[in-house]
């Protein structure tokens, strides 16, 4: 009986950890750049009680394997502001402290460096990128001008195994893996809209809900039985 309970239990614990997630998507899904995340869960039987390991009772609980990213890419939308810029392909705009983004929706700091809207320095191929002057261009190539004059070009990075990125509180990743500047074609005056689908998150964070509803229902059923026999037991 305690067994049901605690299979009952795994599936509320990961039905609680699905809603968080849906939760942060929605919250991010006007967040430029942001890539949605899903949990990875496996199953798993439990042994018999007083039997070898090996032994089991055909029954399962669940736990989560791991929280992954889905770097699928978001539809470009039109600014117009010469400050945003999307890549199209694959890739990630490479920033300062081993950061990288595909928030393109950058801005000019008080020392005159393209950064992102938390102040982190965007890089070139030969650094930060400095804009001193009055006119911003970038050509497809990700080559940067300031009125007229080159000033570098956009570090654009891919890494074979997207999979090793972790992200940051910014909506940032970075890694221990160096990458591979790559050619990236890039579009200024857009960026790239967070993947993430409000409406389809939002239904499957409601049926969560409903889930963990059932599930917080068979815990008390077994709980409610559970008193009952002992109770049963002690008029014995």
């Amino acid at each position: 009986m305690y067994k049901g309970i605690y299979i009952a239990l795994s599936g509320a614990i990961l039905k609680q950890k699905h809603m968080d997630i849906f939760a942060q998507n929605v919250a991010n899904a006007s967040t430029p750049g942001y890539k949605k995340e899903r949990i990875s869960f496996k199953d798993y039987l439990i042994p018999v009680d007083n039997k070898p390991p090996f032994m089991t009772d055909g029954r399962t609980m669940t736990e989560t394997s791991q929280i992954v990213t889905d770097f699928s890419k978001g539809s470009l939308l039109r600014t117009g502001n010469p400050l945003d810029m999307a890549i199209n392909g694959e890739g990630f705009f490479a920033l300062e402290d081993n950061r990288y983004t595909r928030n393109g929706n950058f801005k000019i700091d008080s020392e005159g460096y393209l950064t992102t809207q938390d102040g982190i320095k965007v890089l070139g191929s030969g650094g930060p990128i400095a804009m001193q002057g009055k006119k911003l261009d970038v050509n497809e190539s990700g080559e940067v001008f300031v009125d007229d004059i080159s000033v570098g070009a956009l570090k654009i990075v891919d890494f074979s195994d997207k999979g090793k990125l972790r992200k940051l509180n910014d909506g940032a990743f970075t890694t221990d893996d160096t990458g591979e500047e790559t050619r990236a074609s890039i579009s200024q005056g857009y960026y790239e809209a967070s993947n993430v689908d409000a409406v389809k998150e939002l239904v499957q964070m409601i049926t969560s809900l409903r889930e963990f509803e059932s599930y917080q229902k068979v815990i008390q059923t077994f709980d409610e039985a559970s008193s009952k026999v002992t109770n049963e037991l002690g008029k014995g």
